[in-house]
C-alpha cells in the first residue's frame, strides 16, 4: 500500500472519528434538553398547584416522600440567564440531565445548609460570571425562595466543610473548576447565597406567583404572608 493510500485512510478514520464524537456530543445536549422541557412541565404544573393552593406546613411530610431523581424544583439566576430543573440526587445519571440536589443536605424550604450540583460543561456553565450581591431564586411547590450571593471561592474535592450546617438558610452551589479545563477538573467552585428576606424581594415573588395562575391570589398582601418569612412573622415552610 502506498504512502498516499495509508494517508487516505488515516484522513477518513480521523473524519470518521471526529463526527462520532460529535454525534456523541449531540445526542447528549439533545437528551438533556428534551429532558430539561418535559421536567419543566411537571415543575411548572406543580408550582402552578402550589398558587392555587398554597401548601400548609402542618402537612408537611418533609424528605419521606422524595426518591432520588424526583423534580423538587427549578433554580434560576436571572442575571446569568441560568435556569434549571433541579432533582433529588447527585448522582451520575441526574447530573447529565439536571441540576442535583445534594441528599445529605436540607431540602431547600427547610433550614441550614442546602446545597446543589452540577456540571461546568453544562448547566453551571454561567457560573463562571457570577458576582457577589447577585440573587439566585429557587422555586419550589412550598413557595420561591430568594437568595443573595455572598461569595465565591475555589477549594479542594476534599474540603467538604462547605457542607456543613449552617443555623439559618443557605444555599451552597458546586461544580468543578477551572471551568476550561479538559478532563477531571482539579478544584471545586464554590458559590455561597444566603436567603433574602427583604419586602422587596417579597412583594417581587408575590406578583411572580400570583403570574403563573391568573387571579390566583386575593391580594399582593396574602401572597406576601405565604412566599416570604420574616414578614409576617412566621416561616411557611
Amino acid at each position: 500500500m502506498s504512502a498516499r493510500s495509508v494517508g487516505v485512510w488515516l484522513e477518513r478514520a480521523m473524519f470518521a472519528t471526529g463526527f462520532a464524537c460529535l454525534a456523541w456530543c449531540a445526542l447528549i445536549v439533545g437528551e438533556s434538553a428534551w429532558w430539561q422541557r418535559a421536567q419543566r412541565r411537571v415543575v411548572d404544573q406543580t408550582l402552578n398547584t402550589a398558587v392555587a393552593a398554597p401548601a400548609r406546613p402542618e402537612l408537611d411530610v418533609g424528605s419521606a416522600a422524595i426518591h432520588p431523581g424526583d423534580p423538587i424544583g427549578e433554580l434560576a439566576v436571572p442575571r446569568l440567564h441560568l435556569s434549571a430543573v433541579i432533582v433529588e440526587g447527585d448522582d451520575e445519571a441526574s447530573l447529565k440531565v439536571a441540576v442535583g440536589h445534594l441528599p445529605d443536605t436540607p431540602l431547600p424550604w427547610q433550614r441550614g445548609n442546602t446545597a446543589f450540583a452540577a456540571h461546568r460543561d453544562s448547566f453551571f456553565r454561567p457560573l463562571k460570571g457570577i458576582k457577589t450581591g447577585d440573587i439566585v431564586r429557587v422555586s419550589t411547590q412550598r413557595g420561591t425562595l430568594e437568595y443573595r450571593v455572598r461569595e465565591t471561592m475555589v477549594v479542594n474535592p476534599e474540603d467538604v466543610w462547605v457542607l456543613d450546617p449552617t443555623e439559618g438558610q443557605t444555599l451552597t452551589l458546586i461544580t468543578c473548576y477551572p471551568f476550561s479545563y479538559v478532563g477531571h477538573a482539579p478544584k471545586r467552585f464554590i458559590v455561597r447565597a444566603e436567603r433574602s428576606t427583604s419586602l422587596v424581594g417579597c412583594i417581587s415573588h408575590a406578583w411572580s406567583r400570583c403570574a403563573r395562575v391568573k387571579n390566583s391570589c386575593s391580594s399582593i398582601s396574602f401572597s406576601c404572608s405565604n412566599d416570604c418569612s420574616g414578614i409576617s412573622g412566621r416561616t411557611p415552610w
